[in-house]
């Protein structure tokens, strides 16, 4: 776990732990302290996403349906690239890489696009490039972590989902895309670095299948902000200036927290299970375990 500390407040990288219930833990404590926490749960803060997530909560999109999501890129298909997971290499069960560190955020926007929680899901994860160069030894070693994985889900509202992701599918960076399909629309939002623009944001109608661009407003923008520059700057720009009017009482609320992460954190394991069990699991885990 990875945190900064910004006076008693703190911002942590996800995952905030491997294990949801250390995650349980250190929100549970947060809270009681009374503290605001932020997740690098970064994708949430492209404009599109925020967008997307205003039309949701307005009714445009009618009752969501339907949640598609992926996350993948190339970063990892080399497998001369170093890996920096080392404690992972070795042999032994599969260990999630990519469903905790790609697929989370698009786990996340699901979450908090459709408002309910997930009931159950059932996973798989595969190993396609088992031989990679570690980073802190420089050598080739046999790695067990999940470089690609699929998983469906249950809501609680009784909608649906799959989530896909990789980092060793041919893409650009980020290599998010999240689609949302309700009674009255569905909506995809694309953020992939590709000639020039790094998101986009189309929407569809019962009457007009065709899905067209849809213009972003700028309040969703940092200032001075365009889908014409790098989404590194533009999403982080977008977290750090979100975390700093929370911690100010500048806006209510405090988004993207520990128990936000806790949620992620929960499906990740779940799916985890799921593989290695070969079924469904039921969330949340904590009730299962108890």
């Amino acid at each position: 776990m990875a945190a900064v500390e910004a006076g008693r407040h703190v911002l942590s990288e996800k995952p905030v732990a491997h294990d949801f219930t250390d995650v349980r833990r250190v929100a549970d404590r947060a809270a009681e302290k009374g503290l605001k926490t932020k997740v690098g749960l970064t994708f949430r803060y492209s404009p599109a996403v925020r967008y997307l997530k205003d039309m949701i909560d307005s009714g445009s999109i009618g009752t969501p349906f339907i949640y598609n999501a992926y996350e993948q890129n190339s970063q990892w298909l080399n497998p001369a690239t170093p890996l920096r997971s080392s404690e992972r290499a070795g042999d032994g069960p599969l260990q999630v890489a990519s469903l905790e560190g790609y697929g989370a955020p698009v786990i996340d926007i699901g979450h908090w696009f459709m408002g309910s929680d997930l009931r159950a899901v059932v996973g798989v994860l595969r190993n396609f490039i088992p031989e990679r160069v570690l980073a802190s030894t420089g050598d080739m070693a046999r790695v067990n972590i999940d470089d690609g994985d699929i998983f469906i889900g249950e809501f609680a509202s009784g909608a649906i989902c799959s989530v896909q992701s990789s980092f060793v599918t041919v893409g650009n960076y980020p290599g998010i895309e999240v689609r949302v399909h309700g009674s009255e629309g569905a909506a995809i939002a694309r953020l992939i670095e590709e000639f020039g623009i790094c998101e986009t944001l189309k929407v569809a109608r019962p009457d007009d299948v065709e899905f067209r661009d849809v213009h972003v407003p700028q309040k969703h923008y940092p200032p001075g902000g365009s889908p014409r520059e790098s989404w590194r700057t533009l999403y982080y720009a977008n977290l750090t200036a979100n975390f700093a009017s929370e911690v100010l009482g500048e806006i209510e609320g405090n988004e993207g927290n520990f128990h936000d992460g806790l949620w992620v954190q929960q499906v990740v394991n779940a799916v985890e299970i799921s593989h290695h069990e070969r079924r469904w699991v039921s969330l949340p885990l904590d009730e299962v375990r108890s």
